[in-house]
């Protein structure tokens, strides 16, 4: 895995003492800079580039890495009602096209972020931050939701129903149809912001689940989080993974998540957020045009600390060289004849 290299196309130095009289451009020379702004559930970004969860710590750890006002924003790790300290290591594997991880949403909890992490994530201007929220009932999501009520600074709840990594609760709610509805509208009577409902793909229909949560109340879909998966050490006979399975994401996903992100923009009328295997701005696209409004990237920022600036570069160059006026147009711009 190797981030796309950008190339300054526009950098090209001048002979010593060349001189020229700078001409006005006609009209149909003139290139407009491309808009990669996107919008969803009330949400302005600045571009549709979003730092994945469980990937990017609580912000300001990247704050010397990335410059944070070039991202479109970024979801801060998992939070739940108390501290969690995850699960026991090795809890991290690469595979032959992406990464095993069953950290097992180790956080500080909501009260730790609201009173420690988020005073200095308000101090960077121009940045989106969105909290994921994480509990073993619904009470817990609840809960967490209360005090992430207090803060300021939050412009959204990722709503996490998805997590294959703990003993109890995350897959269970994402996987099931009540269990989902439920904990989805006890999610959205507390929520004083935006509610985004992140999806599991271990499912039998990823469509009928994203309409759920549309009914339930959740104001956006993101989609998918890592499948159940498992690495065994030949020489050992044993796990390469502490807790046995653990989330397979990167590359080796990117087909299948693409397809589920196809399947549930067409199954609900909220926004779609996509993600899975995402490591260039041609990723990105082809979100899109599957349906998805914003795309989320994960596994990319391990392998590589600055990916999602990267790909932000990347993708206005893309759009400039494709003649994209407006990135935002490309949403569901599949095209099938």
């Amino acid at each position: 895995m190797h981030a796309a290299k950008l190339h300054n196309r526009f950098g090209l130095a001048r002979p010593a003492g060349y001189t020229t009289t700078a001409m006005p451009a006609s009209p149909a020379t003139v290139r407009r800079t491309p808009d990669l702004s996107v919008s969803f559930a009330g949400l302005e970004l600045k571009n549709p580039v979003i730092a994945a969860s469980g990937t990017f710590g609580y912000g300001i750890e990247f704050e010397d890495v990335v410059h944070l006002d070039k991202l479109g924003g970024f979801v801060v790790k998992g939070l739940s009602k108390e501290p969690m300290a995850g699960n026991p290591p090795p809890r991290l594997y690469e595979t032959a096209a992406g990464m095993l991880n069953a950290i097992g949403l180790q956080n500080i909890g909501a009260r730790a972020f609201v009173d420690e992490k988020l005073p200095k994530l308000r101090e960077i201007k121009n940045i989106v931050v969105v909290a994921n929220v994480f509990g073993y009932t619904r009470e817990d999501y609840e809960r967490t939701i209360q005090i992430l009520n207090e803060g300021e600074g939050i412009a959204a709840y990722e709503l996490n129903v998805s997590c294959p990594n703990t003993a109890h609760g995350g897959i269970q709610f994402g996987s099931d149809p009540r269990s989902l509805d439920e904990v989805v509208a006890t999610a959205r009577h507390f929520s004083q912001r935006p509610l985004i409902v992140k999806l599991s793909p271990n499912v039998t229909s990823i469509a009928q689940m994203a309409y759920v949560a549309q009914e339930a109340g959740a104001d956006a879909v993101s989609l998918v989080n890592t499948f159940v998966a498992m690495a065994i050490d030949a020489e050992t006979r044993k796990p390469r993974i502490a807790n046995v399975t653990a989330g397979l994401s990167g590359p080796a996903i990117k087909p299948i998540a693409l397809r589920m992100v196809y399947d549930a923009a067409k199954a609900v009328k909220i926004p779609v957020i996509g993600m899975g295997g995402v490591s260039t701005a041609v990723d990105i696209i082809e979100f899109m045009l599957a349906g998805a409004t914003a795309v989320q990237i994960g596994t990319a920022s391990y392998w590589d600390p600055v990916a999602t600036e990267k790909i932000v570069n990347e993708l206005q160059d893309w759009c400039a060289q494709h003649r994209i006026e407006r990135l935002a147009d490309l949403t569901g711009g599949l095209i099938l004849e």
